[in-house]
């Protein structure tokens, strides 16, 4: 992005104020985002390939009911442009929330950090749900338990990770051990909303405190629990430390579903990896999924 895109971009918020500078921030795998500063205002800029351009919707759809919520450290949406014609890709431009990805910053108490995601999470997982599925303006397919959620989203998975070339026998296992472990699914009795991309690169931290929470493309209706896993799965990573404040944070203690969980994850991560051609991680995420579903 130029300044004359920037420039033309932020003209309906900042009129009279001309675009100074452009930075890239970091995220954004699907979208490029950009921090667009004039004057002493900045901004947030998502622009959107045009296949992934639906998420633009679903992005200021989650925003908006945390913010409902009282969820206060997550963008606002200050302008939409579902147009791809402006400047040739759709784009939505959100308030510059203060604090550096956590991934990027050291802090002396990480502890703390995690305790505050954990209360952060307990708060987000208050959002009530109709019903269990996808997030986009509303939950696609839903069904009405965890159940039947979570038996569609491994059986689709698996078949992708067949149809990846992934090792038929890892497949029956992890298939195996899911149908001797399903009756868990079941503790969760009602979908809530579930961020469901919580790793350090999304969390905004300043002086030791959360200053944000962001990118909610991955948003679904579903069982906390996923969330939690998905938490430390690629946050926590195994770190009793860092799981032991999270927990605290949250309120509860971990259940039997959360090896179950962190399978699921692996095995998503396992095909998505694989779908981009990107193959260094297999072999890891492959003995990773053989691990849990022991």
């Amino acid at each position: 992005m130029d300044l004359l895109q920037a420039g033309q971009m932020l003209r309906p918020l900042w009129p009279d104020l001309p675009v100074t500078a452009v930075f890239p921030r970091t995220g954004g795998q699907l979208s490029s985002v950009f921090e667009v500063r004039a004057a002493d205002r900045s901004a947030i800029v998502k622009v959107y390939d045009e296949k992934w351009r639906w998420k633009q919707a679903k992005e200021a759809h989650v925003y908006g009911l945390l913010s409902e919520h009282g969820i206060a450290p997550v963008p606002v949406i200050l302008h939409l442009e579902p147009d791809p014609s402006v400047i040739g890709r759709a784009f939505t431009v959100m308030t510059t929330l203060p604090g550096t990805p956590l991934s990027e910053t050291a802090v002396p108490d990480i502890a703390s950090v995690y305790h505050q995601l954990g209360r952060l999470l307990a708060s987000i997982h208050a959002i009530s749900q109709p019903g269990f599925g996808y997030l986009t303006t509303h939950v696609l397919d839903p069904v009405p338990d965890n159940t039947s959620y979570m038996a569609r989203q491994f059986t689709r998975k698996l078949r992708e990770f067949l149809a990846l070339h992934g090792d038929p026998a890892l497949h029956d296992r992890v298939q195996s051990f899911v149908a001797a472990h399903c009756d868990l699914f079941a503790l969760c009795g009602a979908p809530v909303l579930c961020h469901n991309d919580v790793h350090e690169g999304n969390i905004l931290v300043s002086d030791g405190r959360i200053t944000g929470l962001v990118d909610v493309e991955n948003a679904l209706a579903g069982d906390p629990w996923l969330d939690l896993a998905k938490a430390d799965f690629y946050a926590a990573r195994g770190s009793a430390l860092k799981l032991d404040a999270l927990f605290a944070g949250y309120g509860a203690l971990p259940d039997a579903r959360m090896p179950l969980y962190r399978l699921y994850h692996a095995l998503e991560l396992w095909d998505w990896f694989a779908s981009t051609g990107d193959a260094q991680y297999l072999p890891g995420i492959a003995a990773e999924m053989a691990a849990l579903a022991s």
